[in-house]
């Protein structure tokens, strides 16, 4: 067949006018919060999991009563707002719809429509959590880690937790609230441990069964081992700070040290969100570094986070076996 040079051109050119999907196509994939569900705070459209056709680069957040949409590259302004005006039909009482540019450095917010919220206190199972907004990257609670939460909440009744990298302390929240003797929370950013103490107030619960400490996890090993042992440990951590985390080579240091603070028959909540690892990586580290420890149970993110490229978040549950 003879080559043809202008069918290629005119085929170019035909793809050049297709159309990007618009924003609002999302719509077709949101079930709007009913009255059980309105007062908490949920994901209602992940599209990070390639999921649903040229939308991977949106997210839309329900933070009574604040709607948040989240880019991960540009969008024009004009579909922007249709989308807001729809999301508005679709939640009434929404006071406020914000939008977080997350391509940007700082992943700064405007206000699209209603007013200017910053600040306020949201609901998840019946618990109360201080968001910001504007302020940094993160609101201040990760929505994919909900039922990681839920699975701490009914798993902590009487026992010590150690929770490493708690950023605002969400999961301490939650083991109080399940009955936990006491936990130590972990983190190096003062200010995240500033709104975890927030968060326990908001929720009435004993500061005294809670300590908020300020360290380098990987420089406190000996701390640990006084503060423990720790029948449960929830291990969060962020794939990369600069300086301070670099998860691929730092998750086996805390693993090989587990019987330095941990209890005979510790139970480990360990969370990983770096999809170019996976539970392999997890797995195989703890067969390495701590082969005591059985793998009980995966603990899957909430459904509205569809993952199409098996890259979702990995939440494991293991046990401690024998001494």
């Amino acid at each position: 067949m003879e080559f043809q040079p202008f069918l290629l051109v005119i085929r170019l050119v035909q793809r050049s006018q297709i159309k990007p999907v618009p924003l609002s196509n999302a719509l077709k994939y949101i079930t709007p919060p009913n009255s059980q569900q309105f007062l908490q705070a949920q994901r209602l459209f992940h599209g990070r999991g390639h999921a649903y056709p040229d939308l991977h680069h949106l997210t839309i957040d329900w933070l009574p009563p604040v709607i948040l949409i989240t880019l991960y590259a540009v969008e024009n302004i004009t579909d922007i707002k249709d989308l807001a005006n729809r999301l508005q039909q679709l939640i009434p009482e929404c006071q406020s719809i914000q939008l977080q540019h997350r391509y940007k450095k700082l992943g700064p917010i405007d206000i699209i429509n209603g007013k200017k919220i910053h600040q306020l206190t949201i609901n998840e199972e019946g618990l109360n959590y201080q968001i910001q907004l504007g302020k940094s990257r993160n609101t201040g609670l990760f929505l994919d880690m909900k039922n990681g939460r839920d699975w701490v909440r009914h798993n902590t009744q009487d026992k010590s937790v150690l929770n490493l990298f708690s950023y605002t302390c969400g999961f301490s929240v939650v083991a109080l609230d399940g009955g936990a003797s006491s936990v130590v929370n972990i983190d190096m950013s003062s200010p995240a441990l500033s709104v975890g103490r927030e968060n326990h107030r908001l929720n009435k619960q004993l500061l005294k069964q809670v300590k908020f400490e300020k360290l380098n996890i990987f420089k406190s090993f000996g701390r640990l081992k006084k503060r423990g042992p720790f029948d449960l440990l929830i291990c969060d951590p962020p794939t990369f700070q600069k300086g301070s985390v670099d998860i691929a080579k730092d998750y086996p240091k805390i693993l090989r040290r587990l019987d330095e603070f941990m209890a005979p028959a510790a139970t480990l909540l360990l969370c990983l969100n770096a999809p170019e690892l996976g539970a392999d990586f997890l797995h195989e580290t703890m067969k390495k570094y701590a082969p005591d420890y059985q793998f009980i149970e995966s603990i899957a993110a909430p459904e509205v986070f569809k993952e199409a490229e098996n890259k979702e978040l990995v939440v494991l549950i293991y046990k401690r076996l024998r001494k």
